[in-house]
């Protein structure tokens, strides 16, 4: 049942990607009905929102409508310095500023991830992803 789960999560995250991206397109298309003002002002107030939530920035500390959600820098702290797990059990390591976040039921530690993508992938197999992340951090955290 976890592993349905997981794979739901997966396709929750894409759908959420898919409409967020046929949002912004859809602010960014002629309006459909010629000098309608309501369509003007929908495609106003969406453009209006990515330009206040740094939709538009080109810093990629600041870019996007997502990092509103961003922790203040140095509040939150996970395992590993703070490095992807997902990362380290492949054998590299990845800064994370742990706005995703996943702690472990069972030991209470949080992990901190890089990507929405990297955490979903994490989730289907956490214990195994600790143990080979753990091995990778006690022989290369210096």
């Amino acid at each position: 049942m976890n592993t349905r789960m997981h794979r739901h999560a997966r396709l929750f995250v894409a759908a959420c990607i898919a409409a967020a991206t046929s949002l912004i397109a859809a602010a960014e298309q002629p309006a459909s009905v010629p000098g309608s003002a309501a369509t003007e002002s929908a495609q106003a107030d969406i453009r209006a929102a990515a330009v206040r939530h740094g939709g538009t920035a080109s810093d990629p500390d600041h870019a996007g409508i997502w990092k509103v959600a961003t922790p203040p820098p140095g509040s939150m702290h996970g395992e590993f310095a703070n490095n992807d797990p997902l990362g380290l059990a492949a054998g590299k390591k990845i800064k994370a500023d742990c706005s995703l976040n996943w702690v472990d039921p069972d030991s209470g530690k949080r992990y901190c991830f890089s990507s929405a993508t990297s955490l979903v992938v994490f989730q289907d197999e956490p214990h195994s992803y600790l143990r080979r992340a753990s091995k990778y951090w006690s022989g290369n955290s210096r």
